[in-house]
């Protein structure tokens, strides 16, 4: 048995100051004062601790894109994202050729049979190749399809792994994904998309109950032939049982737009992500390539942000969990509480994970980080082992 002691428990629904318990990877108990017969007591003097993180969406960090395709891409950028306090996430692709998706795939079977000292690796997400192209953003134009049957199944049929799947839900073809989708047991989101309300009502009735990145790759209030038509952002105000996810580094949504969000959407319909590129965990002035390695765009890290070299735009996110939670109390005034949910609790309800993730109560994966006020990270435990201690860096 494990004991963290002198310790503010965010469970996170409550502050409980005092011992937490993990035993056999799982949470055992919180209790007052460290019981007799613990192995290991490690004091948080006076540290918070709450449930790991969460990351519903990340494409890379420490210098690795999870589309480079190999084993150590994988380690090295989950190992960048651990040390800030994610302890799941769900590997996300980008827009590709069939052959390179596929080739992901089975390097991913790889990568979960021989990784163990990492977060958990709790499944893909397919960020396309079904988008429209006037929403692609960053994604290659060259692979954009419209989900025929045929193609969506032999990609679902490759890989029993994707958890998460994010498409134009007013596509040709998209809603017969969506069921599709649902009956795997696969989150069906909306993103890259220029849906109109009319279009998210119908895509709701086909198993799309999930917003990809709120405000950025989608449509908002347009007017046609004099009427107006809301768009997916503003659809996912008017509903309030759809949950959506945002890129909360403070840069691709300024303060004033994250508190618009939280002041419009219930704390427990918002997803944190960190949508990180291969700049995350790497010091300003890095120059890390958006993409491949060989024929990536080469971009500059500057004020906390992937910039295109001449600064023009926005080149990607480099954002880490802790800086999420950072931003969101900082820069749009949520409460710490509300803020660490919104990177446990409700990712893990959105997956379908919340009966073993994102709370701390007994018998529950002892995923857990401690961290100060400041939400410096201190120590990371994945299945009640320590994977990350900052005392040992």
């Amino acid at each position: 048995m494990i004991a963290i002691q002198n310790a503010r428990i965010l469970t996170p629904y409550r502050i409980v100051e005092g011992c937490l318990l993990m035993e056999d990877g799982r949470i055992s108990g919180i209790v007052r004062d460290v019981p007799a017969g613990v192995e290991k007591v490690i004091d948080a003097r006076g540290c918070y601790v709450s449930p790991g993180f969460i990351d519903l969406h990340t494409h890379g960090g420490g210098g690795h894109d999870y589309m480079d395709g190999t084993v150590e891409a994988f380690a090295g950028a989950g190992r960048t994202h651990l040390m800030h306090g994610t302890t799941a996430l769900l590997p996300t692709t980008l827009t590709c050729s069939d052959d390179e998706l596929f080739h992901v795939f089975n390097v991913f079977e790889t990568v979960l049979a021989t990784l163990k000292d990492g977060p958990e690796f709790l499944g893909l997400h397919l960020e396309g190749p079904y988008f429209a192209d006037s929403q692609r953003g960053a994604q290659d134009p060259r692979y954009l399809r419209k989900p025929s049957s045929e193609h969506f199944m032999r990609i679902l049929d490759a890989c029993p792994r994707i958890r998460r799947m994010t498409v134009a839900a007013e596509l040709p073809g998209a809603l017969a994904l969506g069921v599709e989708l649902k009956k795997r047991g696969i989150l069906a989101s909306m993103g890259h998309t220029d849906a109109d309300y009319e279009d998210v009502l119908k895509a709701r009735e086909f198993g799309y109950d999930f917003v990809t990145h709120l405000y950025s790759g989608m449509s908002s209030l347009r007017r046609l032939r004099a009427r107006r038509h809301l768009g997916l952002v503003e659809t996912a105000f008017l509903m309030d049982d759809l949950t959506v996810e945002i890129i909360a580094d403070g840069k691709h949504l300024p303060p004033e737009l994250l508190r618009l969000i939280v002041k419009n959407k219930a704390w427990d319909r918002i997803c944190l992500i960190t949508d990180s590129m291969r700049g995350a965990g790497m010091p300003e002035g890095s120059r890390p390539r958006l993409g491949s390695l060989s024929d990536g765009q080469e971009t500059v890290i500057a004020d906390g942000v992937a910039y295109l070299p001449d600064r023009s735009a926005y080149a990607g996110s480099v954002c880490t969990a802790d800086r999420c939670i950072q931003t969101m109390i900082n820069q749009a005034g949520v409460p710490l509480l509300d803020a660490v949910r919104m990177m446990t609790v409700n990712p893990a309800r959105a997956l379908g994970i919340d009966g073993r993730k994102g709370i701390l109560r007994p018998g529950m994966d002892a995923d857990v980080c401690v961290f100060d006020q400041a939400i410096h990270i201190q120590h990371v435990f994945v299945h009640g082992e320590l994977r990350y201690s900052a005392e040992e860096c």
